[in-house]
């Protein structure tokens, strides 16, 4: 399974240590101690959510490459890297955004994007993309990252999650405290053992259920950047050529928190978790494009 990225499972790792921590200080009993406070409880839901997913975007960059290995080229040492920075450069002044940073790491083909701001993003290929790929079809798929970083898809990603993490919390002990009055003999407490439980449980439940909003979001923004990288390149054909490439090829193994950012996604059994839509269908939506 792919459907865990970087920016998710980071997100749900601050949301954990805030619950925890509001928790012991005893912000959920302050919440309910007079009965279910829901406007207070929603104010705590939105601070929890936002902060995590904000959070999660801030240190996405340095994140990704952490986890990928990504070295950026300061200063190209071969004719391929020096070609890579001035493709970007070409790339994100046709977009309008400044000059990401461009980096290479090894691994088989693909490619991400990833920053908190339009204006210092990272573009990142795999040495596997490099070698199986023209020239035609590495551009296609650097205007395919670019078109990410000028969408301003990594902050409209917070935004999506941000609120998925919101209700996440919210109806987690909501649930959890009906719970806990339903089978402690304090029906007035509402902070029981069972509350606890609950709300651990249906945080993990409604996290997993949540994936599938910010995984659709996720497949639907691909199409976008694949239309963005044929306006930037003033035909679909080479996009359409890096895909079907893509098909042809096993796609690489991202480190999981990357899957969603990269080129490629191979749609798993449970497509609804799937950050990427099939080749086939992103090739099919470039032919419409005149």
């Amino acid at each position: 399974m792919k459907r865990i990225i970087l920016f998710v499972a980071t997100n749900i790792a601050v949301i954990a240590v805030m619950s925890i921590v509001l928790s012991l200080l005893g912000v959920d009993r302050f919440i309910s101690q007079a009965g279910l406070n829901l406007p207070m409880l929603l104010v705590f839901s939105l601070v929890v959510g936002f902060t995590g997913s904000i959070i999660s975007l801030l240190i996405s960059k340095p994140m990704a490459k952490w986890s990928t290995g990504a070295r950026v080229i300061d200063a190209p040492s071969s004719s391929t890297e020096l070609w890579l920075i001035d493709s970007v450069r070409k790339l994100s002044e046709r977009a309008g955004i400044a000059m990401p940073e461009v980096a290479v790491y090894d691994g088989e083909p693909n490619a991400f994007a990833t920053g908190a701001f339009k204006n210092s993003a990272l573009v990142a290929v795999s040495t596997g993309l490099l070698q199986s790929m023209t020239k035609e079809e590495v551009e296609a798929v650097l205007a395919h990252e670019v078109a990410h970083v000028a969408n301003g898809d990594m902050v409209t990603m917070t935004l999506v999650q941000g609120v998925v993490n919101t209700f996440v919390v919210f109806l987690s002990r909501v649930v959890g405290y009906f719970v806990d009055r339903a089978i402690s003999k304090d029906n007035n407490s509402g902070q029981g053992i069972g509350y606890t439980v609950t709300v651990i449980v249906s945080q993990i439940v409604f996290g997993i259920a949540a994936s599938v909003i910010v995984a659709w979001f996720s497949r639907h923004r691909e199409f976008r950047a694949d239309a963005g990288a044929a306006k930037l390149l003033g035909s679909p054909q080479p996009m359409m050529n890096a895909l079907a490439r893509l098909g042809g090829i096993t796609p690489s193994s991202l480190p999981e928190g990357l899957a969603s950012l990269g080129i490629n996604d191979k749609p798993g059994f449970m497509s609804l978790f799937s950050s990427h839509p099939p080749i086939e269908q992103r090739i099919a939506a470039l032919r419409e494009i005149r």
